[in-house]
């Protein structure tokens, strides 16, 4: 599977975080100067008792506290994702989350206007803190919900982009050629190909949310399991729990490194450093002392 020529995510992989960073902020600031303009006009055309700054500090106030709370709601995505089998058991969390976004995003854009309104030596009135409350949160509810659709929907790119593994279904008819229970092979669908991937050639497994990404050969493959899950299915003869988060292939392993408290670091073939908690120290160093002294 691998390719002397970079693949389209790869080649992306230097720009995602400026382009992260440039959608978001970009975002904003349309959203903010037209929201702004468009303001300013209402005022002007109905003859309304605002200066044409407070639009300007309006609009900017909530769009830079949205802005704030972008990596908040990214992260809380990750944590709690929605997907078509799970989306009622995490609505309520999304719910909650949504009501504490709306709070800091008023409380914040409140401050910022207090401090404008000072500047200008006018005092800032939100009114009626009930009823604005509730006004502001159905305007922020959508907001939010906008944002994690566009975030979903992104990553869901990202994984089609790079590639997405699964399991070996059962055939339709007659018996599987291998184990289910103990696949020895993954299906991996990239660009609308797809290939095998023998279970041997993973180095090491990430819990990342409701997915595991197998790293083979310097490429991630998210698999829809929880880590505990891949780990029943996985040869435990050739694959070790290190960590709450990851599985190591027990052949990549070069060397280990001790630190205080009984934790390690694990250094591996390709140069990547995973961490190997006290829990799974021991009996990881007791395998391997044990394969090399049996080789």
């Amino acid at each position: 599977m691998s390719a002397t020529r970079p693949t389209p995510y790869e080649r992306y992989l230097p720009w995602r975080r400026w382009v992260e960073v440039g959608f978001w902020v970009g975002m904003t600031a349309v959203n903010a100067i037209a929201n702004s303009y468009t303001v300013v006009v209402d005022i002007r055309k109905n003859d309304l008792p605002y200066a044409t700054w407070e639009p300007v500090v309006w609009e900017w106030s909530s769009g830079l506290l949205w802005l704030a709370l972008v990596w908040p709601v990214v992260w809380f995505s990750r944590r709690f994702p929605i997907h078509w089998d799970n989306w009622q058991r995490q609505l309520p969390w999304h719910l909650l989350a949504s009501v504490v976004v709306s709070l800091v995003h008023v409380l914040g854009m409140v401050g910022l206007r207090t401090l404008a309104y000072a500047s200008q030596g006018q005092p800032y009135e939100f009114g009626d803190w009930p009823r604005e409350l509730f006004y502001e949160y159905v305007k922020d509810v959508r907001t939010y919900v906008g944002m994690v659709v566009l975030i979903s929907f992104y990553r869901l790119m990202l994984r089609r982009l790079q590639g997405e593994a699964s399991l070996l279904a059962e055939p339709d008819e007659g018996p599987p050629v291998e184990s289910l229970d103990r696949p020895e092979r993954f299906l991996v669908r990239k660009l609308g190909r797809d290939f095998l991937v023998a279970a041997g050639d993973i180095e090491w497994l990430q819990a990342s949310g409701n997915y595991v990404n197998l790293r083979v050969r310097g490429h991630d493959y998210p698999l829809r399991s929880t880590i505990a899950g891949i780990e029943a299915r996985l040869d435990p003869r050739a694959f070790a729990r290190v960590h709450r988060s990851y599985i190591v292939n027990l052949g990549q392993v070069a060397s280990i490194e001790p630190l205080d408290a009984g934790e390690a670091r694990l250094h591996l073939l390709d140069g990547t450093v995973i961490p190997c908690s006290r829990r799974y120290r021991q009996a990881l160093r007791e395998r391997i002392d044990g394969a090399a002294a049996s080789a």
